[in-house]
């Protein structure tokens, strides 16, 4: 019997691979590899090369050669033996179509970048360039007109020695004289609202008890208050009496009307702020004491709040002073500007009399604005 073929060896087997064949055996695993020792199917065959046959396009598909260009001889056929695969000769390019070409062919158009058109009035072609240049034209021509026009105005109102604005009204002077012209009743009105105006922003209505008749400025202000006033002239002063919604507190607010211009004005208020004229006590206005109402115990020594405001859109000071209504004396008054802030401990701050003095002027001065500027406004 033959001898039997030692069997394959894995992991600890007894047939290994002897050292000068491992490569052979590694190399012949794979796909389709025979195992060693075994002969294949092609045992016994030699192997032959294969000659390479280039693949030839059937003549459906051939290219056809592309036609020579006019004038240009076609390229000879380069010799070949016979066997030998021909290669399809080279596309030329037609120069004509290059972007170099120095000239089109004759039975080519010209193409050209014409000059963009506009229409007139008439619905005519214009060239578009020669419609702008007539519009820069007319434009420059406008504005040499608007600026004579303008210089013109300006001179004829420098010679004539107007402002330049027709009939504008000069509403500083305009109001200077409102003191005759506007009812009591807007100046002064019977009932004013106080939204916010009392101690910690709660609600005042103050009503008028008493007018004063329009009057100059003699007795109206203390002595020293009076000398600080004199450089603005006194063309008219309008005062009222007001009192709180419990009648606990008299308040006279008034409109100085001054004969001084905005200059004026401007240099009295700017003296008042530097120099803190508004809280001095020896510069107080006095009250309107009007017989038989509530406030006709209202003298200089129940006088125990007040405020000052100088006006500069208007020659008018505006001014208010409160106390108590049953007549009682105050031996410190304080400024309506330091009674109003939080914290402060005097009667008349803790009484509120701060805040029935600057909320009451407060709001007969936003009045007198308003019916300022509608009076002085120039009608349409």
């Amino acid at each position: 019997m033959p001898s039997a073929v030692p069997p394959a060896t894995g992991f600890g087997g007894s047939g290994a691979v002897p050292p000068e064949r491992a490569g052979t055996t590694e190399a012949a695993v794979g796909l389709g590899a025979v195992a060693p020792g075994r002969p294949g199917p092609d045992a016994g065959r030699t192997a032959e090369p294969e000659a390479w046959t280039p693949l030839t396009p059937p003549p459906a598909f051939a290219m056809p050669a592309p036609p020579a260009p006019p004038g240009i001889p076609p390229h000879p056929a380069p010799p070949h033996s016979a066997g030998t695969p021909v290669a399809p000769a080279p596309v030329t390019p037609d120069p004509a179509l290059s972007w170099t070409a120095m000239t089109p062919p004759a039975d080519r158009p010209v193409v050209t970048f014409g000059e963009p058109e506009g229409y007139d009035e008439q619905a005519r072609p214009v060239p578009l360039a020669a419609r702008l240049r007539s519009r820069t034209t007319v434009a420059a021509v406008c504005v040499v007109l608007g600026f004579g026009l303008i210089g013109g105005a300006a001179t004829g109102s420098w010679l004539t020695g107007g402002s330049g604005d027709d009939g504008a009204p000069d509403t500083f002077a305009a109001a200077a004289e409102l003191w005759h012209s506007i009812p009591v009743d807007q100046l002064f009105p019977p009932t004013v609202q106080g939204t916010g105006a009392g101690p910690g922003g709660a609600d005042r209505t103050w009503t008028r008890i008493a007018v004063a008749p329009d009057s100059g400025c003699q007795n109206a202000f203390d002595p020293l208050l009076h000398k600080v006033l004199a450089p603005a002239g006194c063309r008219r002063l309008l005062r009222a009496t007001y009192t709180d919604a419990t009648r606990s507190y008299v308040t006279t607010v008034g409109l100085l009307f001054t004969k001084a211009d905005a200059a004026a004005m401007s240099a009295l208020d700017a003296r008042f702020r530097k120099e803190g004229l508004d809280r001095r006590a020896d510069l107080m206005p006095r009250p309107y004491a009007a017989k038989d109402t509530l406030a006709a115990a209202f003298g200089d020594k129940q006088r125990a709040s007040w405020t000052v405001s100088v006006l500069t859109d208007t020659p008018v000071v505006v001014f208010a002073v409160s106390g108590w209504a049953d007549g009682r004396t105050v031996d410190t008054p304080q400024p309506a500007a330091d009674a109003t802030q939080s914290g402060a401990t005097t009667d008349p701050a803790q009484a509120g009399l701060g805040n029935e003095a600057q909320g009451l002027a407060d709001r007969i001065e936003r009045a007198f604005r308003k019916t300022a500027d509608a009076a002085t406004e120039e009608p349409s």
